[in-house]
C-alpha cells in the first residue's frame, strides 16, 4: 500500500512537469514581454504652436508654444512628462493637444538668459516629452520627445529720458537730499555711469529719470523712480524695475560697504551693476578664471598687466561672469565671440577704453629687480623668469627670481629695463611708481604677481 502511494505521487509529479514544459521549456532563459511598439507606430508629431512667436502683448497671459498631433485614430490625447525651453525646465500645461506656458515666466527666462530686459525677439529651443493616451483604454507606457523652435519678445522698455538720470540716497554724501541730486554721466546711448563714494556698511539708493525732477517734490520725483526686484539687494548685477512694471513693485538696492564704486545704469537692457572700478580678464591663458585685474579711476579706462595668447579672452565687470561681459568688438551679448589678438603670445600692459570700445597692448619682454639691495644696484636689472598659469594646480602666472642674494637696502620691480612701468610700495598692494621696498640681507626666492595698480603683490621668501 505504501509503495503504491509513492508510485502514484511520482506519476502525478511527472504529469505536472510535462504540462508546464508544454508551455515553456527553457527555465534558464526567463520569458520576456514583447517590447512596446515604437512611437512612430502612432504617428506622433511636434510642431510650433499658434503663438510660438509670441510676446508679452498676449492678452490672456498664456502662450501656446507647441502643438502635438497623431495620425492614429486610437490616440485620444497626451500627457506632458517633461518640458524645457533653452535647456531649462519650464512649467507647461497640456490643454488638448497644445502645450501652454505662462508668458511672464517665459519672459523672465529669456531676460535672465540674455541678461537683458530689452524688447528684442529671443530665439527659443523647445523640448517636449509626452506619453500617449489611447481611446481604447489600453495602458501605453511609451513616451516620445520632439524639438521645436520659436521666438519670444519681452515687454517694451520705457523710453529713454532725454534729461538723463540721477541718484538719490547714501551716495556721495547725498543722504536722500531731494534738493541736490547726484547726476550720472552718459557714457553711450542709454548707458549712464557714476563714480560713487560710500561710508556705511549698507548704502541705500535709487535711480531717477531726470524729467521728473522737481526740487523737494517727492511726488514728482518718485514718478521717475527706478529700483530693483528685491528690497535691500546687494547684488552686483540686477534688473531695473519701474512704476507700473509687470515684474512687480520696484524696491531699493544697496551698495554693500564703504569705499569707491562704479555704478552703471543700462536703460537699453534695464539692468544696473555695482562694482569696484575694476575689470577682470579671463581667457585661455589663465584657464578662463576671472583672476587677472585691470584697474581704473573712472569706470571707463582700465589698465592691467597679464599674459595673453591667441586662443581668446574676454573682459568682465564682476568675477565669475556675474556682471557685464565684453567679447569681440566689446559686444556684451551672452553669445558674443571671444576677443582674439593677432600679436604673439606674451606678457602685456593692457589698456581698455570702454567708451571707445578699444584695447591696446604694450609688450612686456622683461621684468627685473633693481635697487641698492640688488646685486647690480641701481645700474641694471636682475631679470626674472615668467612662470605661466598651471592648469593642473590652478596657480596663477607670476614672475620669479630664485636664490637671489640681496644686501640690506631697497628694491623695486620694473619692466623692459625702463622706469616707464615700475612697481613699489606695500608688498601686498603694489602700485605704479610706489615707494622703494625695504629688505634685509639674505638669499631669497621672490615671486611677483605683476597685476593692476593696487592689486599687484610680491612674495619675498627668505631662505
Amino acid at each position: 500500500m505504501k509503495k503504491t502511494l509513492l508510485y502514484s505521487l511520482a506519476a502525478m509529479a511527472s504529469l505536472a512537469l510535462a504540462s508546464c514544459a508544454g508551455d515553456y521549456d527553457d527555465w534558464a532563459n526567463p520569458q520576456a514581454n514583447e517590447q512596446e511598439a515604437s512611437a512612430a507606430k502612432y504617428g506622433v508629431t511636434f510642431a510650433n504652436g499658434s503663438e510660438a512667436e509670441g510676446s508679452m502683448a498676449d492678452e490672456d497671459g498664456i502662450i501656446n508654444l507647441v502643438t502635438v498631433n497623431s495620425t492614429d485614430a486610437n490616440v485620444s490625447g497626451f500627457t506632458l512628462q517633461d518640458f524645457k525651453v533653452n535647456g531649462v525646465a519650464v512649467n507647461g500645461t497640456m490643454v488638448g493637444n497644445s502645450v501652454q506656458v505662462s508668458a511672464s515666466e517665459l519672459e523672465k527666462l529669456v531676460c535672465e538668459q540674455n541678461k537683458s530686459r530689452a524688447s528684442v525677439a529671443r530665439d527659443l529651443k523647445v523640448e517636449t516629452q509626452v506619453s500617449i493616451n489611447l481611446a481604447s483604454g489600453d495602458a501605453v507606457s511609451i513616451t516620445t520627445k520632439g524639438e521645436t523652435t520659436g521666438k519670444f519678445t519681452p515687454t517694451a522698455t520705457p523710453q529713454l529720458d532725454e534729461k538723463g538720470y540721477y541718484m538719490l540716497g547714501q551716495v556721495n554724501g547725498n543722504e536722500w537730499d531731494a534738493k541736490s541730486p547726484v547726476w550720472m554721466n552718459k557714457i553711450s546711448d542709454g548707458v549712464y555711469q557714476l563714480k560713487v563714494t560710500t561710508t556705511a556698511d549698507k548704502n541705500w539708493f535709487k535711480f531717477y529719470a531726470g524729467s521728473n525732477f522737481v526740487s523737494e517734490d517727492w511726488d514728482s520725483i518718485n514718478k521717475g523712480a527706478l529700483g530693483c526686484k528685491e528690497n535691500g539687494s546687494e547684488e552686483a548685477f540686477g534688473y531695473i524695475l519701474y512704476n507700473g512694471d509687470s515684474w512687480g513693485e520696484l524696491q531699493t538696492p544697496v551698495i554693500p560697504g564703504a569705499g569707491t564704486w562704479i555704478v552703471t545704469l543700462d536703460m537699453n537692457n534695464l539692468t544696473y551693476t555695482v562694482g569696484k572700478p575694476v575689470l577682470y580678464m579671463a581667457g585661455d591663458a589663465n584657464g578662463w578664471a576671472t583672476n587677472d585685474y585691470l584697474a581704473g579711476d573712472d569706470g571707463v579706462h582700465f589698465t592691467g598687466y597679464m599674459y595673453l595668447n591667441q586662443n581668446g579672452f574676454k573682459f568682465c565687470t564682476q568675477p565669475e561672469w556675474k556682471g557685464t561681459n565684453y567679447g569681440a568688438n566689446f559686444d556684451t551679448a551672452p553669445d558674443a565671440g571671444n576677443i582674439t589678438m593677432t600679436e604673439e603670445a606674451g606678457y602685456y600692459k593692457v589698456d581698455v577704453d570702454l567708451s571707445a570700445k578699444t584695447y591696446t597692448l604694450i609688450p612686456i619682454t622683461t621684468i627685473g629687480i633693481i635697487g641698492s639691495a640688488s646685486p647690480n644696484g641701481w645700474d641694471s636689472d636682475v631679470d626674472m623668469t615668467y612662470v605661466p598659469y598651471n592648469a593642473e594646480t590652478k596657480e596663477l602666472g607670476y614672475w620669479e627670481a630664485k636664490d637671489i642674494t640681496l644686501a640690506s637696502g631697497e628694491i623695486k620691480f620694473r619692466a623692459n629695463d625702463d622706469w616707464a612701468i615700475n612697481w613699489g610700495g606695500d608688498t601686498n598692494a603694489l602700485t605704479q611708481g610706489g615707494d622703494n621696498i625695504s629688505v634685509e640681507a639674505g638669499t631669497y626666492d621672490i615671486k611677483l604677481y605683476a597685476w593692476a595698480n593696487g592689486y599687484a603683490k610680491c612674495e619675498l621668501i627668505k631662505k
